[in-house]
């Protein structure tokens, strides 16, 4: 039995990572949690710009995402900030988290007397949930207990010939030992979700991944713009991909051979193992945003050009089939695939080499994102500010 290093949480999931989050509820607790954070090293923040001037679905999504954030395995404690007079109820936010039995601490700006009372008291509590979890215990797990998010963005033509498919012979392995495999990115399924379907476990999955291209598709038309046949994105273009089929023909082999189980709204808890797909935005910030606070260990992201982006609270892997990507950014890529191009390696031995890093991870080892201090963090919108 292949196994990790995590740590067990009082629910009986099991983290790769001990994190002390710093949660501010609204746009306007980013700067305090900033500064308590600064003072506090072994923890991190997510500062966001949302929180106010927010309802119905929009609301519940940042709430959702919040929330998601605080339960994630890889979070041992959470202090919540919050200002006091935001549509996201603060109180609300305390108790979910806290259904997973970690110890939670909330605080308010104005119940506080302003910005450095709340600074000097976040501080001290912020601390004080530091010293409960610091010495959580590590245990052997197995990789049966992992959920892996796999990503791609900044792509060019060795995405889909390389990188993408041997990730997607390390997400065999990860589901062979009975694993859980998230893939998202609604945008970049167009024009191969029908190769997506088909490996849909009933009828029912088969409808709601059309469903959700076709809310996109909707949307995306309202604002003038028609997905098919074209590409978006200069980088992409400039990558040597021509169209979104042709870089959702690569997108998709990431995520391996196994049924899609089902398809899962953005932020959704993951509700079993084995492979799932996650309604999400294309963005890469959003987009891992959305896995991580789904429950996600660890994501695996490759690209083609090059990007440096991380996660607050998830390790995020980056992987590229470019060798000259691989040399230039050097600093930034933790994995280089191209060998399987020049006749090196193949798939099979690509897919290995990913797996056992993944392994590493999971048991502690830092990504370079994680070490160079990423923690990108973005909430998708759904409708317009008040």
């Amino acid at each position: 039995m292949q196994t990790f290093k995590g740590y067990r949480r009082e629910n009986g999931k099991v983290g790769v990572r001990n994190h002390l989050l710093i949660l501010p509820t609204v746009v306007c607790a980013n700067q305090v949690c900033a500064r308590i954070q600064q003072q506090v090293p072994d923890s991190v923040a997510i500062p966001h710009q949302h929180g106010c001037s927010q309802v119905g679905d929009d609301k519940e999504r940042t709430h959702k995402v919040l929330v998601g954030m605080g339960k994630n395995p890889n979070v041992g404690a959470v202090l919540i900030v919050s200002l006091g007079c935001e549509v996201i109820n603060a109180e609300d936010v305390k108790a979910e988290i806290e259904e997973t039995g970690k110890p939670v601490i909330w605080i308010d700006i104005q119940t506080e007397g302003g910005s450095i009372k709340t600074i000097q008291k976040g501080v001290q509590e912020a601390k004080k949930l530091l010293a409960l979890i610091q010495d959580t215990p590590v245990e052997d797990v197995p990789i049966s207990e992992l959920i892996v998010g796999v990503k791609c963005g900044g792509s060019d033509f060795t995405s889909g010939l390389c990188s993408n498919p041997a990730l997607g012979k390390a997400a065999d392995l990860i589901l062979g030992e009975g694993g859980t495999i998230v893939m998202g990115e609604t945008t970049e399924i167009i024009g191969a979700e029908h190769l997506v379907a088909a490996k849909a476990v009933n009828e029912q999955v088969k409808d709601k991944l059309y469903q959700a291209i076709q809310r996109f598709e909707n949307e995306i038309e309202r604002m003038g713009v028609d997905m098919r046949g074209g590409n978006p994105s200069p980088g992409n273009i400039a990558g040597g991909l021509s169209s979104i089929e042709e870089k959702s023909l690569g997108c998709i082999s990431k995520a391996g051979t196994a049924p899609l189980q089902d398809v899962i709204d953005f932020a959704e808890e993951i509700p079993g193992k084995g492979y799932y797909f996650m309604d999400s935005p294309g963005n890469d910030i959003e987009c891992v945003t959305g896995m991580a606070a789904s429950g996600v260990h660890i994501v695996c992201f490759t690209t083609g050009r090059g990007t440096p982006t991380g996660n607050p609270i998830v390790p995020v892997i980056k992987l590229t089939g470019n060798e000259v990507t691989a040399k230039r950014m050097e600093d930034n890529i933790d994995i280089d695939t191209s060998g399987v191009l020049h006749g090196k390696e193949t798939f099979d031995q690509s897919g290995e080499k990913i797996y056992q890093f993944i392994k590493e991870i999971a048991s502690g080892e830092q990504t370079k994102a994680e070490i160079l201090g990423h923690t990108e963090f973005s909430i998708s919108r759904i409708g317009i500010s008040l």
